[in-house]
């Protein structure tokens, strides 16, 4: 820019740099704030078209609501309405739907325990959570075998078939209160952890109570967030041997005067499938039927509950299968081993004594496929 020079009165020169332009200033700030404008303006247009390709869907929540823990209410504003969704304050929404494009996903959110056992104190595991369990199954289905796996894990106590004692299941209140002492972890058994069970549970037989009282106990799982585990068996021949034999030694007592449900070494197995029990081939398709419509009543009955559903067979094929069911209960990951010997093996012609009345009973009908059915364990 150009400078004044000039002199003083003292001869003095005097050097004085000229007076910025005012327009000029302006002019700067202004293109600044139109840039800086320019700027915000793209991020939110970026925003919105973001917005709008996002879509919020509906969904809807599988199960009951519990009512007496204080429950809040949550308002999910959908295409066309507004719905409320009940959620307690310590137990989590037990399902989630939400349909997407082409399929429906679901997200299973089981509810979270912290009980507080009169006898004892849980000591530095009174905030851990613990899972809420029961194995409904039918006896000799390999409820025993896959019980013994489940105790094998460092943070299960599955206590066994709590309600083959009478007294615990006399009518409704005398199973809820047994219920609620497995649940509150006050009922010690050799499977009990104790203070750290982070799943605790126990084997529930379809002849012992549940059928008959199934709406009052449904109604308690859910309630209280019980998971219900379904174990069942696919061939039906091999359970109905393994039944007979078992009755049959419960009187016999073939190993050295001692009545055994389950053995642990090859040489037990060995002696008590000696025995070959001869089954009324006259009435053997209409057992078999009931065994199915008894396990379809029990679906029916607890199809509301949080619940898995498992055949001995399968676990037996695949161990993978294990790695589910503690996903479902929430828990680490363990290798789960039992010490339990299977007492039939190899093929069923082996077990049965009048074989060929059965095969001839039920080749040619839908059952005929359990006279080739074979695992081994």
């Amino acid at each position: 820019m150009a400078e004044y020079i000039y002199l003083s009165n003292k001869d003095t020169l005097i050097i004085k740099p000229s007076k910025k332009s005012p327009l000029l200033l302006r002019l700067i700030a202004l293109l600044f704030a139109v840039v800086c404008g320019v700027f915000f303006c793209s991020i939110r247009l970026k925003q919105m078209s973001i917005g709008n390709r996002i879509r919020f869907q509906p969904f809807q929540v599988l199960g009951r609501s519990y009512s007496e823990y204080g429950i809040k209410q949550i308002e999910i504003s959908g295409e066309n309405d507004t719905k409320q969704l009940e959620v307690p304050p310590v137990y989590h929404l037990t399902q989630i739907e939400v349909p997407g494009n082409n399929d429906t996903e679901q997200f299973e959110f089981p509810p979270v325990h912290y009980p507080k056992p009169q006898t004892f104190n849980r000591t530095e595991c009174a905030h851990n959570p613990v899972q809420y369990f029961a194995i409904i199954s039918m006896q000799r289905s390999g409820s025993g075998w896959f019980e013994t796996l489940l105790n094998s894990h460092m943070n299960v106590s599955s206590n066994g078939e709590i309600f083959s004692v009478m007294d615990r299941r006399q009518n409704v209140s005398s199973i809820i209160k047994t219920l609620d002492t497995v649940y509150n972890l006050d009922l010690f058994t050799s499977a009990s952890k104790n203070e750290c069970s982070a799943a605790v549970g126990f084997k529930w037989m379809l002849n012992q109570g549940l059928m008959q009282y199934h709406k009052e106990i449904v109604e308690y799982f859910n309630r209280r967030g019980v998971s219900v585990i379904f174990l069942f068996r696919r061939n039906l021949l091999r359970r109905l041997v393994s039944v007979l034999a078992n009755s049959y030694d419960r009187y016999a007592k073939l190993l050295n005067g001692t009545h055994k449900s389950h053995v642990h070494s090859h040489q037990e197995a060995e002696a008590l499938s000696r025995y070959k029990p001869a089954i009324n081939s006259t009435l053997l398709i209409a057992e078999l039927k009931e065994m199915e419509l008894t396990a379809a009543k029990a679906f029916e009955y607890f199809n509301s509950t949080r619940h898995i559903v498992l055949y001995y067979e399968d676990l037996v094929k695949n161990r993978k299968k294990l790695k589910e069911v503690l996903e479902f209960l929430r828990l680490p990951q363990m290798k789960l081993k039992s010490r339990q010997v299977k007492i039939h093996r190899g093929t069923l012609s082996e077990h049965i004594q009048n074989w060929n009345d059965v095969k001839k009973t039920l080749n040619g009908t839908e059952y005929g496929s359990l006279l080739l059915a074979d695992y081994r364990r």
